[in-house]
């Protein structure tokens, strides 16, 4: 995994070790002329300790990390609306656009969906398709698979806990 943070500890990008080249793709989309110089990091940043503890199965982990993005106002929108989507749950893309208040920007949508490069953080994978398939994932739909049954477990552990205690 790969995990870009500023000198803040604002989070710019996350990507899969093998799909690198899309992260610096993605990088210069967001940022343009500005220069993004990526170094390995002298310490463990917050970012990485966030995702280690997502894996492990604190999902809500990622909610707290702070992100710091470039792309248009419309891009941030969207991808404010699905750091919005619980764990666990998905949503269309459709109802995403509904969500923001541009409810016939489904594709509009959909492209920022794909330009987000803060995946798992920003949780594109949580979007689903109309009828509730899978559909597109930057990072393979064998990981967007793995991702969202990685959340259904942890939910419902945490509602199982939840209805014990009550």
């Amino acid at each position: 995994m790969l995990v870009l943070s500023d000198a803040r500890d604002g989070l710019r990008a996350v990507d899969w070790a093998d799909y690198e080249t899309r992260m610096h793709t993605l990088l210069r989309r967001q940022y343009r002329q500005d220069a993004v110089r990526v170094t390995d990091a002298a310490r463990v940043s917050p970012a990485s300790r966030g995702l280690q503890a997502y894996f492990e199965g604190e999902v809500d982990a990622i909610d707290r990390l702070p992100v710091a993005s470039g792309g248009t106002d419309f891009q941030r929108q969207v991808w404010r609306a699905l750091r919005d989507i619980a764990a666990g749950d998905t949503v269309s893309y459709g109802t995403l656009a509904v969500r923001i208040g541009r409810a016939r920007a489904v594709r509009a949508v959909g492209l920022a969906n794909g330009a987000n490069p803060v995946g798992i953080v920003v949780p594109c994978h949580r979007v689903v398709g109309a009828d509730g398939s899978l559909t597109g994932y930057g990072g393979g739909l064998h990981r967007k698979r793995w991702l969202l049954a990685h959340e259904g477990r942890w939910r419902a552990a945490r509602d199982s806990l939840s209805a014990q205690a009550a």
